[in-house]
């Protein structure tokens, strides 16, 4: 069960997978019209998240027999459970794009290197498998709280509804996101269930706040560079650029510098917990009404 904090009602849910399908037979290559840069951005959360959820499962499923407090247990499962379905949900995206002449296996071939093989398992015993299990702990509860502020953004973000985006991509990075609010806390207390040092998870987010930024920029810049559908277009206009992160920004379809830099930042208040990152009510009541998780209930 998780706790809902932050809201009115302060209950506990349990947290459960949603086996959602998607139909991606009609999606446009640019299901954000008229901006190739914009859409790219978008697909590099498909890119990212379906070696990095894997990975997460994997890492959750060695810390489990560890754990002994029962609730905490039960939330792990959880959030195992969903981790599981949003690989998948995305992995289809990736076969969408390769369908079409945009194929991301370059790039995600160092996705998958970075997860299983830097961040893989080790030959080692004993203390130091343990610590080695908490740093790792100590990184997904980083890209957690990364997650969760991008899940409550995107279920706030009325400009991604004047975009003209499509509904089902929508649905997909809104259902995904409620699930992200959903969780949001589950990662952080596995690793204070571990280590509650501070100095330990600030490390983490130092490490995982420029990694992200990095593979983002360059995740963006390689599906512009192989896009097909702006092949016709000089060099300079095939290159994504600051200003079209300002002018997305300035529509409301991502989040602009000042409050991903703020958002960003508040995993290193002394205080922070992640229940305050948007609110479960929200993300409850999308789930109950996004078109594939209904799909799925039924």
């Amino acid at each position: 069960m998780t706790a809902v904090s932050g809201d009115a009602d302060v209950r506990y849910i349990m947290l459960h997978a949603r086996d959602v399908q998607f139909d991606w037979a009609g999606l446009p290559l640019h299901y954000i019209p008229n901006d190739p840069v914009i859409t790219h951005a978008y697909n590099v959360l498909h890119m990212l998240l379906p070696a990095g959820e894997n990975w997460f499962v994997e890492t959750f499923k060695q810390a489990l027999p560890l754990i002994h407090d029962e609730r905490l247990r039960e939330d792990v499962l959880g959030f195992i459970g969903q981790e599981a379905v949003h690989a998948g949900a995305h992995t289809g995206v990736l076969e969408y794009l390769a369908g079409n002449g945009l194929d991301p296996v370059r790039f995600t071939d160092q996705i998958h290197w970075i997860f299983e093989k830097l961040l893989g398992d080790r030959p080692i015993t004993g203390l130091r498998s343990q610590n080695y299990l908490v740093e790792r702990l100590a990184i997904i509860a980083a890209i957690e709280h990364i997650t969760a502020f991008l899940g409550d953004w995107v279920l706030n973000a009325d400009g991604l509804d004047r975009s003209g985006i499509d509904p089902t991509m929508l649905d997909l990075l809104r259902w995904h996101g409620a699930e992200e609010v959903e969780h949001r806390s589950v990662a952080f207390d596995v690793l204070c269930y571990f280590d509650d040092r501070y100095v330990r998870r600030a490390r983490a987010q130092l490490l995982v706040t420029p990694v992200i930024v990095y593979l983002w920029l360059r995740g963006v810049r390689f599906l512009m560079a192989n896009d097909p559908a702006v092949a016709g277009l000089s060099w300079f206009r095939r290159k994504a650029h600051w200003a079209d992160w300002l002018a997305g920004s300035a529509r409301g379809v991502v989040p602009g510098p000042v409050e991903l830099v703020w958002r960003m930042s508040s995993y290193f208040l002394p205080g922070y917990h992640p229940s305050r990152e948007g609110s479960t009510v929200q993300a409850v009541q999308y789930l109950a009404g996004s078109p594939a998780a209904r799909a799925a209930a039924r």
